[in-house]
């Protein structure tokens, strides 16, 4: 029996302006207010909303996440947010290592770690993305690749520091594809994941560390998802952009 809260998290990409996104905050905020409390619920606007969505979401349990954090505190790095500003705004989750950041700007493993460190040190709860795509599943590589990622992004955290640190694991294969991996795919890469926490912390340690599902997910998937064992969340993309759609995931998820 999961002992595990459902957390799910919408990540809006680059999507919606100030705007827009105070519209959907407004909806979201009275849609998911019989929800609150059943479950951790964010959402990860661009930067660009991060303030509008501060304000429209006061008063509501409902989370805010970053899409990105800096691995740097401060200085000179053109372009970058750092986690302390982050923290100011009124941040309290921060995605690192999403498929499509190593994909378009090739984050590495590295790279990935230093932001996750830099996020706990700074007080921010990371979402650490790992995933393969098609060809490393087609050639058997899943393991490998899970593997490999999950050692190299997470490098050198405490088990304190675990606890605070959500992964995702993203099937990069099912991202915006509209395929979607069956429940038993996702169960079976889950499981990996929660015995590598297993074997590097400890079951005590492995039992209380959230892992979310991101791929494809959908009021028509998430309810068999997150019935799986080692399930326990999701990372929405595309329906995360409505909130009767992104309403009806997580009503489904939670019954």
């Amino acid at each position: 029996m999961k002992k595990r809260k459902l957390f799910i998290a919408g990540n809006w990409k680059m999507n919606k302006t100030s705007s827009e996104a105070e519209k959907i905050l407004v909806e979201l905020k009275s849609k998911l207010s019989p929800y609150i409390g059943k479950l951790n619920i964010a959402v990860c606007p661009a930067f660009t909303a991060l303030e509008t969505a501060v304000r429209v979401l006061h008063g509501s349990n409902i989370k805010l996440g970053s899409q990105d954090v800096s691995a740097k505190e401060s200085g000179a790095y053109t372009g970058e947010v750092s986690a302390k500003m982050l923290l100011d705004t009124g941040v309290t989750y921060a995605i690192v290592g999403h498929s499509e950041r190593r994909q378009y700007h090739n984050e590495t493993d590295a790279l990935v770690n230093e932001k996750t460190k830099m996020a706990l040190k700074s007080g921010l709860l990371p979402i650490v993305c790992i995933g393969e795509t098609l060809h490393e599943r087609e050639n058997g590589k899943t393991y490998d690749i899970i593997t490999t990622q999950f050692r190299g992004s997470l490098n050198g955290l405490t088990s304190e520091e675990m606890i605070k640190t959500t992964i995702a694991y993203e099937p990069v294969w099912a991202i915006g594809t509209g395929k979607t991996a069956s429940k038993e795919q996702a169960q079976e890469v889950h499981a990996l994941i929660r015995k590598l926490l297993t074997d590097a912390y400890g079951s005590e340690t492995a039992e209380k560390v959230i892992i979310q599902y991101g791929g494809s997910v959908k009021p028509e998937n998430s309810a068999e998802l997150m019935a799986q064992q080692d399930i326990d969340g999701a990372l929405v993309g595309g329906a995360s952009l409505d909130s009767e759609v992104f309403t009806n995931l997580i009503a489904n998820a939670i019954n």
